[in-house]
């Protein structure tokens, strides 16, 4: 392998790197509009299994923690690689969550879109998705 080909490859693989990196930590794409007194976040994070999504809400900070495992069908060299394997997101909700009642937050995952619905009175729990 020369010199060129060498660098070039370096070069694209951390313009992979700063991409994912970039992905992970200022992205995902997110949507909030109300609804019926919910608050409805929509999150785009594709590739992952429902299984590997973790959701928490504590008063206006809504937590989004996924990680997958390694992707067994990617076979050869790899020469870039861009999709991210952990997002550790932090949004700040525009409403506060009251604390002491019992309504219940939903969550859906489809098609790498999650849905999250937020009663706009709710106490800190962990968010089942469906």
């Amino acid at each position: 392998m020369g010199l060129v080909s060498y660098m070039a490859k370096e070069m694209v693989r951390e313009i992979g790197n700063k991409s994912r990196e970039f992905y992970e930590f200022v992205l995902p794409p997110i949507d909030m509009f109300e609804e019926n007194d919910n608050l409805i976040v929509k999150i785009d994070i594709p590739g992952f299994d429902k299984n590997d999504i973790k959701l928490t809400i504590q008063r206006n900070i809504l937590s989004i923690n996924a990680e997958k495992k390694d992707d067994k069908s990617l076979k050869g060299t790899i020469v870039c690689k861009q999709r991210p394997s952990i997002i550790d997101k932090k949004i700040r909700l525009p409403i506060t969550v009251k604390e002491g009642e019992e309504k219940v937050n939903s969550a859906k995952y489809s098609q790498g879109v999650l849905t999250i619905t937020i009663p706009t009175g709710n106490n800190s729990k962990k968010i089942p998705i469906e």
